[in-house]
């Protein structure tokens, strides 16, 4: 029997990169999966994926920036797999940009996206297990920049630090419920996102395009750039009951980057 077999998994910003390696990797421990994001075709072919590894899988349009589509999101991943066991707050963007030039409508929406998108999550996860009377897990997504933070991602480095207050907080909050709170610091991952984090560097800094991964890279301990995988193979770790003496932690998976 796989780990996490039978159990309902939700996955938000699931439609491509560490996202749906995440939904991948759960639906081969065992886990059916509810692939959440704003971009239906991505979600489709994910869910796809999920289902050709023999779990079920659901798809639900939703922009985590608004608490009623949070909420939805779980409801429905309750009605079509018929339960739900685990929260993964996965979806944020990144925002390159001197602190000195940020605009209030870029620090409004990265906020929204990765600190509110977070909160929102956690409590509409949390309210659905009290409500189930069950105990759950919830993993939210922070990054070396919440252990750290890195010139010219100042703002986004704050609100992956804002993820491992939130964590923390609800970790005490829910532990009476039997509700673990953990969130996961990914480093340098071989994703969209930061092929656009190296091409705002070269904007910003004049670098030469792929110049920044790569420096950022050759600082890697283990040699090598962070797969989506890699990151996935410790949120599974988080999800399944290995993990279950664990709360309010958020551990870093760099290859040895940043050491804390």
């Amino acid at each position: 029997m796989s780990r996490i077999e039978g159990k309902v998994a939700v996955v938000t910003g699931g439609g491509q990169g560490i996202g749906r390696a995440i939904a991948l990797r759960l639906a081969r421990d065992g886990a059916d999966v509810a692939i959440v994001d704003v971009n239906p075709a991505k979600m489709d072919a994910v869910a796809a994926e999920v289902r050709g590894l023999g779990r079920k899988a659901t798809t639900f349009k939703a922009d985590v920036t608004k608490r009623d589509d949070v909420y939805a999101a779980i409801d429905h991943a309750e009605k079509e797999l018929g339960g739900f066991d685990i929260m993964v707050n996965n979806a944020g963007i990144a925002q390159v940009q001197p602190l000195a030039d940020v605009t209030p409508e870029e620090f409004n929406k990265i906020v929204q996206v990765n600190i509110a998108g977070v909160l929102w999550g956690i409590q509409a996860a949390a309210k659905k297990f009290k409500q189930r009377k069950q105990k759950g897990k919830i993993i939210s997504a922070s990054s070396i920049a919440g252990h750290e933070g890195f010139a010219l991602l100042g703002v986004y480095s704050a609100t992956k630090f804002a993820v491992r207050a939130l964590t923390q907080a609800a970790a005490k909050e829910y532990a009476s419920d039997g509700i673990t709170v953990n969130a996961y610091g990914p480093g340098v991952v071989g994703t969209d996102m930061w092929v656009e984090i190296d091409r705002r560097f070269a904007e910003v800094t004049g670098a030469k395009v792929g110049e920044t991964y790569k420096k950022y890279v050759e600082g890697i301990a283990l040699g090598r750039a962070e797969t989506p995988e890699d990151v996935a193979s410790f949120v599974a770790y988080l999800a399944g009951p290995d993990a279950d003496y664990m709360t309010g932690q958020t551990p870093l998976i760099d290859g040895g980057l940043v050491y804390r």
